[in-house]
């Protein structure tokens, strides 16, 4: 980590507003992962019937899953628009914007009109909507996790970005004990409905975050002249390593995710290993775990470092790859569950723990939002084709084929891991027990 990362860090023990913006920032990702997830479930169970349904089974599958694709890759543009933003205006705007254009497209969805109804018009629709959203998102990140990690003590930065993480499992949870209602309704209404809810998140989180204070770090750069006129391009020119290194780690989380969650929901059905209702209780348990892992490995690595977690996690997950679809292939409910669980609570959400303030850390503050969001988003675009190129490839190999993917995925993370330094070790944590004594003790004298 460079001297300017080290210092430009915020307040040493953090603002009196630390929660506040945690818990800001964590609902809206909640509701931006509420909208961007339910478009997953949603595909792989009903958009390829409602909007190709003159495909076959695997080809409306296919067509579903490479829509769904188009919103991320739509992400690593959001990314450097919100990251752009995020550096040259504040955070707090980027956070503001991301969650309207964001709410009003999902709401949109749910209005969409079918194939049947409008013919090639309606998957035109949904493509167009799908890419703002994946705009909406790539935006969103970023300037979330930096107004938490910002605003947080020094010693417990990932304790506070960890809250934001696990907005992404409560908004899995959400998404998907909606879309267990509604299976039940029927029709169109099934998924229409989800979306279409969606909006009452929407107004709750826009009135939360209109009353979150801009981050100090932003403000201190901002006062000092040190914003950058484009960090994009000087993030790229001098930090392309540690983007590179970002993306690698990334890949291993959210490529992950989409082979063990987004795809596995679709394989289940296919397969008839689990009926649409089994599949979203199993992944709605994992969700409600994945809010506690989530926390919980984020706090770890505010006391043993953020890449001892991601190294062996990573080195778990190459070969769970393959035990993973054999476990779900018993058709066993309870097993499944447990899969589940495993393949979210542990494989992705340790990762993901890790990432709110490691990805940060590896970037100086003037550049911090837009090297820390094109090192997450770009690898979007691999993990929203991964259900679509798993589909194919379980139709060359069987599920032989995603097992390994997944495995390389794991294997992708672990070299990333290795090669990316780690930027609270023990020299960082007693800096920080230092400088928090220090700090204490100033203000005991001026009282």
């Amino acid at each position: 980590m460079s001297d300017d990362a080290l210092t430009m860090r915020g307040p040493v023990n953090g603002t009196p507003d630390a929660k506040r913006v945690a818990i800001g920032s964590g609902v809206g990702a909640v509701i931006e992962t509420y909208d961007f997830i339910g478009f997953g479930t949603a595909a792989a169970l009903y958009f390829g019937h409602a909007f190709f349904p003159n495909s076959s089974p695997v080809a409306g599958t296919l067509a579903a899953f490479a829509t769904l694709g188009v919103g991320f890759a739509a992400r690593p543009l959001g990314g450097i628009i919100g990251g752009h933003l995020g550096d040259r205006l504040g955070r707090k705007p980027v956070l503001v914007a991301s969650l309207i254009v964001m709410g009003l497209a999902t709401f949109a969805i749910g209005l969409l009109p079918t194939y049947a109804a409008v013919g090639v018009l309606a998957p035109a629709l949904l493509v167009a909507v799908r890419i703002i959203q994946g705009l909406a998102f790539g935006a969103e990140w970023g300037g979330a996790i930096l107004m938490s990690y910002e605003h947080a003590p020094w010693k417990q930065k990932g304790r506070y970005t960890g809250i934001v993480q696990a907005g992404f499992p409560v908004g899995l949870l959400l998404a998907n004990l909606v879309f267990l209602v509604s299976v039940h309704i029927g029709g169109d209404w099934a998924w229409r409905v989800p979306f279409l809810a969606s909006i009452v998140l929407v107004i709750v989180g826009l009135i939360i975050r209109a009353r979150v204070p801009e981050s100090p770090v932003f403000t201190d750069v901002k006062d000092e002249g040190k914003i950058v006129k484009s960090p994009i391009t000087q993030v790229i020119k001098t930090d392309w390593r540690n983007i590179l290194r970002g993306i690698g780690l990334r890949i291993a989380e959210t490529a992950g995710y989409a082979v063990s969650i987004t795809y596995m929901i679709s394989y289940l059905k296919n397969a008839q290993l689990a009926d649409k209702t089994e599949t979203l209780v199993a992944l709605c348990i994992a969700s409600f775990v994945g809010i506690f892992a989530t926390m919980a490995w984020a706090r770890l690595t505010d006391k043993v470092g953020r890449r001892p977690v991601y190294i062996w996690v990573c080195a778990f997950g190459i070969p769970f790859g393959v035990l993973m679809f054999l476990l779900v292939n018993t058709g066993f409910l309870l097993v499944i569950i447990a899969t589940f669980v495993i393949a979210y609570g542990v494989c992705q959400n340790a990762l993901a723990g890790a990432q709110g303030a490691w990805f940060p850390e590896l970037f100086t503050a003037n550049t911090r939002a837009s090297g820390a969001s094109l090192a997450y988003q770009i690898s979007a675009m691999v993990s929203g084709f991964t259900p679509f190129i798993t589909t194919l490839l379980y139709e060359g190999f069987g599920w032989i084929g995603p097992a390994l993917l997944f495995s390389a995925y794991a294997a992708i993370g672990l070299v990333a891991a290795i090669a990316t330094r780690e930027t609270w070790g023990a020299a960082e944590r007693s800096a920080a027990e230092a400088a928090t004594a220090d700090a204490s003790a100033r203000h005991s004298l001026a009282a």
